[in-house]
């Protein structure tokens, strides 16, 4: 319905008259006010993401949201521009515009003050206007809007949009332009901006640049991307903040583990339980108490050079750590190194003399120890016979032997 629509008077501000409605840009007894919108959907696809009807609030299809606040609109405005924004997000982009020009129509009746709502009610007509093909009241609406909100985004990307569909490629790159000065991410700026950069070269040749518009300096305060960039504080305060969260994953997994852990051991299930402190090592290598779990696990499958080994470790980080000794012993016993677990034991019981298992492992270890070094001098003393015997023991005298049923020859 682009064309039939009129436009009350509005402020000097920018408020369309009707004539604004049927003027047409283009030759005379042409159809380029009516032109379609550009062909290129992925960037129609984009503008319409980054549309006006988004900046009005989450009205959406509830009666309650009709009624939401829209800026300092009265509430009959804040419902029509509402009730458009929900007709937009539904496709019905012709009783959307309908919703939205009685916005504008009631706010130039009202008396208010509020260039922002009023921009961004011109705004959002305007994507209803490329929607319909209307480029012609698009740029209108949209010059409108940059009136009252300079450097507005979105209505400099629906305009350079429409510029583009209309072919006045040399304005439409002033606009995208514009747009990138403001936020740099736009995609469809800038691919545009591309496009039509071919498009002029064809059209001016090499010295196109000379026949542009001007291109406006954006201020620093309203160059989104630049407003936006964090500074050294902030990344650092982000870093931070990201490694506590870490840190913080990290302790509750390695929590979680080490009770799972825990809770195979008392199921007898050492295997698994190797895994789960294997992992927990893995998140804190320096955590004294899952060495020596794991050691004790080791213990129990007749690992016994690997529980050595943990209860080492254990004991590089804490001297005195009486488990890791006691295990230590253990493993030791098990390596049949019965000298290196009765040192190990003693040491327990100088910690804590009232360690009742080390007192009996002593005894049993020194037992052990002494059947050892018994066995040990036996063989010693054994194999020294056995080597004098080889050695200084008396000459034989070989004596030849004659069968009783054979005489010796005589000489």
């Amino acid at each position: 319905m682009g064309n039939a629509q009129k436009k009350s008077a509005g402020p000097s501000s920018g408020v369309a008259s009707p004539a604004r409605s049927r003027a047409r840009e283009g030759n005379p007894g042409s159809s380029e006010g009516k032109k379609p919108a550009h062909a290129n959907g992925a960037h129609a696809a984009e503008a319409e993401r980054r549309g006006d009807e988004a900046e009005t609030g989450n009205a959406g299809t509830h009666a309650a949201d009709l009624d939401a606040p829209a800026g300092d609109l009265p509430p009959a405005l804040a419902r029509l521009k509402n009730e458009g924004n929900m007709l937009f997000k539904s496709g019905q982009f012709g009783h959307a515009l309908e919703k939205y020009t009685q916005a504008v129509d009631g706010y130039t009746q009202s008396g208010i003050d509020s260039p922002e709502d009023l921009c961004i009610l011109y705004s959002n007509r305007a994507a209803c206007y490329l929607k319909d093909g209307n480029c012609t009241d698009c740029i209108q609406d949209c010059t409108s809007a940059l009136e009252l909100r300079p450097f507005s985004l979105k209505p400099l990307l629906r305009r350079a949009m429409a510029y583009e569909s209309l072919e006045r490629y040399r304005k439409a790159y002033v606009d995208y332009k514009t747009v990138l000065q403001i936020d740099s991410s736009v995609q469809a700026a800038q691919d545009s901006v591309h496009r039509i950069t071919k498009q002029l070269m064809e059209q001016d040749g090499p010295d196109w640049r000379e026949k542009l518009p001007e291109i406006p300096n954006v201020p620093i305060s309203a160059q989104q991307h630049r407003r936006e960039e964090p500074s050294a504080e902030v990344l650092q305060a982000r870093a931070a903040r990201a490694e506590q969260e870490k840190a913080r994953k990290a302790e509750a997994r390695f929590t979680l583990l080490k009770q799972e852990g825990n809770d195979l051991v008392k199921r007898s299930e050492f295997e698994r339980a190797v895994e789960k402190y294997s992992e927990c090592i893995a998140l804190k290598p320096a955590e004294c108490s899952i060495y020596t779990n794991r050691a004790l696990c080791f213990l129990k499958l007749d690992r016994f050079s690997e529980a050595r080994q943990d209860c080492d470790s254990a004991l590089q980080m804490e001297p005195d750590n009486k488990k890791a000794f006691y295990r230590r012993a253990l493993a030791h016993k098990g390596l049949k190194d019965f000298l290196s677990s009765s040192s190990d034991l003693q040491e327990v019981l100088r910690l804590d003399p009232n360690v009742r298992e080390a007192e009996q492992e002593l005894q049993e270890v020194t037992v052990l120890l002494r059947e050892s070094l018994l066995e040990s001098n036996t063989q010693e003393g054994r194999i020294s016979s056995e080597q004098r015997v080889g050695t200084s023991g008396p000459a034989r005298v070989r004596t030849k032997c004659f069968s009783p049923l054979t005489k010796p020859r005589r000489a």
